[in-house]
């Protein structure tokens, strides 16, 4: 289809012209709209409500972002497999086969696929596939000997001789699960095997041919070696220190080393310092002696020493000399080097008659010919995998492209875009302006340019005691009751309820009547800030007056009793002169500036006086009102995407009215009954009652005010 001359429908959403996606010609014009219209260029993989394998299978650099460019090139793809573009837009869970376009050659091997999948299902009568057919992958492929991937199982070949080699090569170098979720082997584990094979028959064949240099007490020889290694530091050291009383006799009792060190345990339990005594010496340390092998050992080595005679000279052997030891370990050196050489140990538990058996064979070949069967497959294992792949387009794709290209399901009345993760229920209001937090510090150097007012909720799930972080925005009410630690409770989308708790509020403008109260509001609070300080202050400089008092008494008691009492101090009204002019001076101007005002106010005329009144007003609330006013005007979106790994590409705004709608208030349902009559409040006046009250109050005052007001105040 040309699509070069394709006709674009725009719509202003938000405050911003964005372009509507309604049919299948705008999708397979896509490639054409220019990227500046497009409300995001990337998003992250993610965190959103949308199903991640689809979004994993878009991002195909797996860079956990999806840009424009993987975007054109999945719309491309799905388009050319289905018949009808317009079936992209209906989201639809199923594909039918019939809507697969079969004039292309991948049309033609996905639709053979998707066939193949409901036979191996056992839906070969269904005229469509689900996802949920195409996400089990390990029963698609569980009733096929070979799925194209490169491993073969047992279920590979029926030769029991290839199937036992199978298991074999599994146990002894490892395994690899396929697409039918069985293990096998593939082409490496085949070559590690034979290669490992291969080097412990040629270790174990030298030994056999250098049999008196490697195996001096023949088949015995790895069981004389561990009973030699088992007391070889412990003769060395006997025989070392020998050397060393031979050297300097005075030395000898010193090299023993027993008398004081079996004192200090002699009161103990010995079974308790059985590790201490084996560091004792083998046996009595004389000049030139040789090892006696029966008589006079270390109780602790006795057991050692009688397994590493036996095997090595028989039970007639009593004693060893120094000559004939240092001979026993050079008899060994060709089989400790020869052990040093060991490899392939991984199959030895095989043992050589099998492993000769399996070299000499031509099972390696038969094992990789299978391999190539089923390796020769894998085109269409793959395409079975892209009926997955085109099914998650099926239903996701439009969808995203709705709030990626434009932020239609953002602003479309009961629609909720793929990044608004649930509903917040806090201060009787519901917030669905929710986001999850994925970067708090990203979010803490963008947030202030929203202009909305934010609270970040720590959100702990009942069900599974998962943690995570969201951001609500606050569109409408008001804010008297909200602070850092209150608890709320979110709903995700799948309806699951969490616990939250606010940890931060980013407070802006929510709504005009809000800015109107924002200054009385700021009075009040400082005044009740200052009030509580003057308070608390002064109760302090009592107390701390109260305590001076008691102590300068106690010290004017002390000091009374040792002087004679001073006549009192008369009262001097001249100190006092200055205390009461200043005052009274302070009174007058106040008095005065007083009332000029009230002049000026009473010499208004009447109907002016409900003007000045509303102009004082306007004076106090006003500046707050516009600046929220302007605010609200600007709140954007865009700023917390941005932080959660979007690239946005427009504004986002939400309005005023926009804004009543993504935060709803507390109402009482339509047909609901309402009884006024509550016991537990005090009794009000009559309505009418209190209005001609005030009437009158305001009435008198007013009278008062015009007759005599500006004189009393002239008076004072």
């Amino acid at each position: 289809m040309e699509t070069n001359n394709h006709i674009w429908r725009f719509a202003t959403i938000g405050g911003v012209k964005r372009v509507n996606l309604d049919s299948g010609a705008d999708l397979l014009a896509l490639e054409t709209l220019d990227q500046k219209l497009w409300t995001a260029l990337s998003c992250p993989v993610n965190g959103l409500e949308i199903d991640p394998q689809t979004l994993q299978l878009i991002d195909t650099n797996n860079d956990q972002k999806i840009r424009v460019p993987e975007i054109l090139a999945a719309v491309k793809w799905v388009l050319n497999l289905l018949k009808n573009p317009d079936d992209l837009l209906a989201g639809s869970s199923y594909l039918y086969l019939d809507a697969i376009n079969t004039e292309t050659i991948e049309g033609k091997e996905i639709y053979a696929s998707a066939k193949t999948i409901l036979n191996n299902l056992g839906k070969r009568d269904q005229d469509y596939i689900a996802i949920e057919d195409t996400l089990d992958i390990v029963k698609i492929f569980a009733g096929t000997s070979f799925n194209g991937d490169g491993i073969i199982t047992t279920d590979s070949t029926r030769r029991n001789e290839l199937q036992q080699l199978i298991e074999e090569i599994c146990l002894t170098v490892g395994s690899k699960q396929d697409r039918g979720g069985k293990y096998g082997i593939d082409l490496e584990l085949l070559q590690t095997f034979f290669e490992a094979c291969e080097n412990y028959y040629s270790w174990q064949i030298e030994a056999q041919e250098k049999a008196s240099e490697i195996m001096p007490f023949g088949i015995d020889t790895p069981n004389a070696h561990q009973a030699y290694l088992a007391v070889k530091s412990k003769i060395d050291d006997f025989f070392l220190r020998c050397n060393l009383a031979a050297f300097d006799p005075e030395t000898t009792n010193i090299l023993n080393q027993l008398n004081a060190r079996v004192a200090d345990i002699a009161n103990e339990d010995l079974n308790f310092k059985m590790d201490e005594m084996r560091n004792y010496p083998l046996a009595k340390i004389e000049a030139g002696k040789a090892l006696n092998l029966k008589v006079g050992i270390n109780p602790i080595w006795q057991n050692e020493l009688k397994q590493f005679s036996q095997i090595l000279f028989g039970s007639n052997q009593e004693t060893l000399t120094e000559t004939a030891w240092h001979a026993l370990k050079v008899t060994f050196t060709g089989y400790e080097q020869w052990r040093n050489k060991e490899t392939g140990n991984e199959v030895a538990t095989l043992g050589m008659f099998r492993i000769k058996e399996i070299l000499h064979s031509n099972y390696r070949a038969e094992l990789a010919q299978l391999m190539i069967e089923d390796s020769a497959l894998n085109k269409e294992a793959e395409s079975i995998m892209l009926v997955n792949k085109l099914a998650h387009y099926n239903r996701d794709l439009f969808t995203l492209l709705r709030n990626f290209v434009s932020f239609n399901d953002f602003y479309l009345p009961g629609k909720k875009a793929i990044f608004q993760s649930g509903t917040l229920f806090i201060d009787q209001r519901s917030c669905d302006l929710c986001l999850k937090v994925n970067d708090m510090d990203r979010h803490n150097a963008l947030v202030s340019f929203s202009g909305m007012f934010l609270i970040y909720c720590k959100c702990v799930s009942k069900s599974t005691s998962e943690e995570m972080i969201i951001v609500a925005a606050l569109t409408n009410g008001d804010i008297d009751n909200l602070i850092v630690g209150r608890n709320a409770l979110f709903y995700d989308r799948s309806g699951q309820d969490w616990d939250a708790t606010i940890i931060k509020i980013i407070d802006n403008p929510i709504s005009i009547r809000q800015a109107f109260f924002t200054p009385y509001r700021k009075i009040s609070n400082f005044i009740s800030t200052q009030v509580n300080n003057f308070a608390i202050a002064q109760d302090n400089k009592e107390q701390l007056e109260a305590n001076n008092k008691i102590i300068k008494a106690t010290e004017n008691a002390k000091e009374s009793a040792e002087k004679p009492t001073a006549p009192a101090t008369p009262f001097d009204i001249g100190k006092f002169v200055g205390i009461f002019a200043a005052i009274s001076l302070a009174l007058g101007a106040l008095g005065g500036a007083l009332a000029s005002l009230i002049g000026g106010f009473m010499a208004l005329i009447w109907w002016k006086i409900p003007l000045a009144i509303l102009g004082i007003i306007l004076l106090i609330s006003g500046p707050s009102m516009l600046i929220a006013y302007l605010k609200l005007r600007k709140r954007n979106l865009a700023p917390l995407l941005d932080a959660n790994g979007w690239a946005i590409n427009a504004r986002a705004t939400v309005n005023i009215k926009f804004g009543n709608l993504l935060t709803q208030i507390a109402s009482m349902p339509i047909d609901a009954e309402l009884n006024l009559n509550d016991p537990f409040s005090k009794k009000r006046v009559k309505p009418w009652k209190l209005a001609l009250f005030i009437l009158l109050t305001i009435s008198i005052i007013s009278y008062l005010i015009f007759k005599y007001g500006l004189k009393v105040i002239q008076f004072i």
